[in-house]
């Protein structure tokens, strides 16, 4: 039998909502130090902190990722009046607030695909959120079962930045219902973030 003593506790795991506000934390820090950072330094502190809406675990779902055999290609209008070319990888499904719905996932064409990109507009664009919509990577599995977090949903860089060229959501991704998770607007001067 092994003494108690040799056993030890190992890391703490942090929960789900620890992880998300650590990673909203530094990106703040980033877009505010950062030499790079998307946002003007006169904009700062207009839009520093970023606006969220509270962590909600209900807007993190599983998807299945259904490949697309064709990947066929299409050119994305963006916010300087451009046509940038994706091909579609595959369609998320997923359901979400017990409705059954879908995104679509693309690849910037001539880029190495890193991660999944699924641009998405909403029933909270032009309201609550950004109007030319937001935003959500995605890491590729094996399985093909992938997390879609809205909760990690961020605006463009456009939004800070005018000069930042990016691709607006397809209508494929213009979904019905609002999703009221990740980034938004700031709240009116005076009101509460």
């Amino acid at each position: 039998m092994m003494a108690a003593s040799a056993c030890t506790i190992g890391p703490k795991v942090e929960d789900y909502a620890t992880t998300i506000a650590e990673g909203r934390a530094m990106k703040d820090d980033a877009f505010r130090n950062s030499a790079d950072s998307p946002v003007p330094a006169d904009r700062k502190n207009a839009l520093l902190p970023l606006s969220y809406f509270p962590i909600d675990e209900s807007f993190a779902v599983p998807a299945s990722l259904e490949i697309t055999a064709d990947r066929t290609r299409l050119q994305i209008p963006t916010s300087t009046g451009k046509l940038r070319d994706y091909e579609r990888i595959g369609t998320l499904r997923f359901t979400l607030r017990g409705e059954r719905t879908q995104l679509t996932a693309f690849h910037e064409v001539g880029q190495p695909i890193s991660r999944l990109f699924v641009p998405f507009a909403d029933a909270t664009s032009g309201s609550d959120t950004y109007a030319a919509g937001r935003y959500i990577e995605l890491d590729p599995t094996a399985t093909g079962i992938y997390v879609v977090d809205f909760n990690t949903a961020y605006h463009p860089f456009c939004y800070y930045n005018a000069e930042y060229d990016c691709p607006y959501p397809p209508a494929e991704n213009r979904l019905s219902v609002p999703i009221t998770a990740g980034e938004k607007l700031p709240a009116p001067l005076g009101a509460a973030r």
